[in-house]
């Protein structure tokens, strides 16, 4: 038996965090952004993914008018760095609301180094930032799509292999319901099927 929720009865609140307790995992974009005074922002986006391959665009969700949100309108640059499970405690308290214009790089104590394409630093602890120039926004009710091209990538050698950036050593954290933070678990290695490999090849049917 399932059990049927309305959006319309419940309200946006609570409707929004039945999504994010079902929607999950959810990659984690630790977005450095820089404000028009020059102060460095910090801040974990779980709306997250890659949208287009040629040319490479991946895009972050801000729910509400944030710090991100307002810098990448104001320069149209940003860097996504992934969010690894040793500097998970960092990330947790980067989505704290320090007031405009403090920089969560320097409140929380988190390294940083220089970005190659934009201006905004890259989270030096991160084994992987994606340089970003923004292509475009779209407002959605109360939140804003940001869409970014990437310019450039950095990636740790020390996660590489064979030219891939391996998930076990990547160690990425994902967010899940209420609190909850994701690891990386068991991994499954399946390739996917062609059409002329079909037959006898398929799922069982259940």
């Amino acid at each position: 038996m399932r059990i049927d929720f309305d959006p319309e009865t419940m309200g946006s609140t609570p409707f929004y965090k039945l999504l994010t307790s079902v929607i999950v995992p959810r990659p984690i974009a630790w977005v450095s952004t820089v404000g028009r005074d020059g102060s460095a922002n910090l801040a974990p986006h779980s709306f997250f993914t890659v949208v287009a391959v040629a040319p490479p665009i991946v895009q972050f969700t801000s729910v509400g008018r944030k710090d991100s949100l307002r810098n990448v309108e104001d320069t149209g640059e940003f860097v996504v760095n992934l969010a690894p499970e040793g500097l998970f405690e960092q990330i947790n308290a980067t989505a704290t609301d320090f007031p405009h214009g403090v920089s969560e790089f320097e409140a929380v104590g988190v390294a940083q180094e220089a970005s190659v394409r934009v201006k905004p630093p890259r989270v030096a602890g991160s084994p992987v930032a994606l340089e970003c120039v923004v292509h475009s926004t779209m407002g959605l009710g109360n939140s804003t799509v940001v869409f970014g091209r990437v310019v450039h990538a950095a990636i740790d050698d020390a996660v590489m292999v064979d030219g891939h950036a391996e998930i076990t050593r990547l160690r990425p954290l994902s967010r899940l319901g209420k609190n909850e933070w994701g690891t990386v678990g068991e991994v499954l290695d399946l390739a996917r099927i062609r059409y002329a490999d079909w037959e006898g090849q398929g799922p069982e049917k259940v």
